[in-house]
């Protein structure tokens, strides 16, 4: 024993700290030292997805020569919104605190929201150094949006070596996880110990990542803020569907062939209304998602890693912008719901402006993320032994210009900021910033050993059925039941209908 340990010591003298120059799989990055922290920007993970490689899977990164420059981010994915955007943009951001390779740290891989429409790494909400502070690295990814991300089409599916299209967005997203196994030790980090994490588009992204099966051992943890893939795939939402939008939007566009369609410049497709905002999202195509969510998680046949998953109370707030008569608010009820009309009339009542207003938020809070996080939670509670945690961010918010109403509490992405620790200091209270503290602790000890708890917080319950708990983030965070249950009943009780095929 005397002997072995001058050399384990020996060794660990012996190793070099982690510089700015990483050497990766296709070549040698330099990246900058901001804070203490070792930041590298603009890492390409896949070939630029340009020419004829749009709406083809990611190709490999041409190795380079010399050192790369990585301390500016990557261009956007090009989207309808003013931001510095490029096709050329399959780049990710590391975060390291890592003193030596040999440390081990557990890795945290963002997937950002916006509708899998818009959104990119290079916004300052999605800034991860002080998360990393708390002991982890941190990497942001890019993923191809909207029509370019998308597109289903029958001749990309004939194209494609397993018969299918569209999902080009998650297929970046896996991409840039097989990036992380790959090359996250030479950052100091365990390829191990990955926690994917997104909220919103990006929440619902990772959703379909734990139940897909290209994505097997490239992650043990995953958190969802206000996600979730679990209502009942219609024909819509199924490849041949996706495919038949795409010829649709082919004929649109005036091109005749893929072909041609290559040639058209992005800006061309955002003038059409499904080439914008919301128009394209992921299809079950049985290669990256093999089929109905709901159904996968009822028979176990996803990927089992622990868990921690939530949404807002007032999520919904942003959604409505427009508020229909009273009549006419009964009627999209009924065109909605068939048969269930009366029940959700009852449980979402609207006979005033106002009161359609709050219905409306709240229906979409419960139907969009509080009953997916609810299913989520029970079927894998019940079909796995990997461990579940279930949050609602609760704290009310400063008010926020444009709105029709003021906020009853948390709106929709409100979470992000308190994740992060970016809070506004001239917006936000101490003890907005000591929650905040405490989220970034809870979400990172997640990301280190599967258990928010630890040190001094308040202790999080796991959810059972037995026990559905949720934590109620919150000034105080503490354990309640769950939130508006008799509400996410009815929608179990609709989408069981809807999944029976009446």
């Amino acid at each position: 024993m005397l002997l072995i340990l001058p050399c384990i010591l020996l060794l660990s003298c012996n190793e070099k700290p982690l510089s700015t120059l990483i050497e990766t799989d296709a070549g040698t990055i330099e990246g900058t030292i901001e804070n203490g922290i070792k930041v590298f920007r603009g890492i390409p993970f896949a070939a630029p997805p340009v020419g004829d490689l749009r709406w083809k899977e990611p190709q490999p990164v041409k190795p380079w020569e010399g050192v790369l420059k990585t301390v500016e981010f990557g261009p956007a994915c090009p989207q309808p919104q003013n931001l510095p955007q490029s096709e050329d943009c399959l780049y990710l951001n590391v975060w390291t605190p890592a003193k030596y390779p040999s440390d081990k740290l557990p890795v945290m891989v963002w997937i950002h929201g916006g509708g899998f429409s818009m959104g990119a790494p290079l916004e300052s909400t999605y800034f991860g150094e002080k998360l990393t502070q708390e002991g982890v690295i941190y990497v942001s990814v890019a993923y191809r949006l909207g029509v370019l991300g998308f597109l289903a089409h029958p001749e990309l599916s004939a194209e494609s070596p397993h018969k299918v299209s569209g999902n080009y967005g998650l297929l970046d997203q896996i991409a840039a996880l097989q990036w992380v196994r790959r090359n996250i030790s030479a950052f100091g980090g365990d390829p191990e110990k990955v926690t994917i994490f997104g909220e919103s588009a990006g929440g619902a992204a990772v959703s379909i990542l734990c139940a897909s099966p290209l994505t097997k051992n490239l992650f043990r943890g995953a958190i969802c803020q206000s996600g979730g893939n679990f209502s009942p795939a219609d024909s819509g939402s199924l490849l041949n569907g996706a495919e038949k939008s795409g010829i649709e939007f082919m004929k649109r566009m005036g091109a005749e062939s893929i072909k041609e369609m290559r040639t058209l410049a992005p800006e061309v497709f955002f003038k059409d209304r499904a080439g914008g905002r919301y128009g394209f999202r992921p299809n079950v195509d049985g290669y990256v998602l093999a089929g109905d969510q709901y159904k996968l998680y009822e028979s176990g046949n996803y990927n089992h890693v622990d868990v921690l998953i939530g949404l807002n109370s007032d999520e919904g707030g942003l959604f409505v912008r427009q508020l229909p008569e009273p009549e006419e608010y009964k009627k999209g009820l009924s065109d909605r719901f068939g048969i269930f009309a009366d029940k959700f009339l009852a449980a979402y009542p609207g006979e005033t402006k106002e009161e359609i207003y709050f219905s409306s938020a709240d229906m979409t809070r419960d139907s969009g993320f509080g009953w997916a996080t609810w299913t989520w939670a029970r079927l894998q509670s019940r079909t796995s032994e990997s461990r579940v945690y279930t949050y609602y961010f609760d704290q009310k918010q400063p008010q926020m210009p444009n709105m029709p109403m003021k906020l009853r509490g948390a709106p929709h992405a409100a979470e992000i900021k308190y994740v992060f620790r970016n809070l506004d200091e001239n917006r936000f209270s101490h003890e907005d910033f000591k929650l905040s503290e405490m989220m970034a602790k809870y979400w990172t000890n997640f990301a280190k050993t599967g258990d928010p708890n630890g040190d001094d917080l308040p202790l999080w319950p796991q959810f059972t059925e037995e026990e559905p708990l949720f934590m109620y983030l919150m000034s105080t965070p503490n354990p309640g039941p769950v939130p508006n249950i008799d509400k996410l009943q009815l929608f179990e009780e609709y989408y069981n209908y809807v999944r029976s095929g009446y």
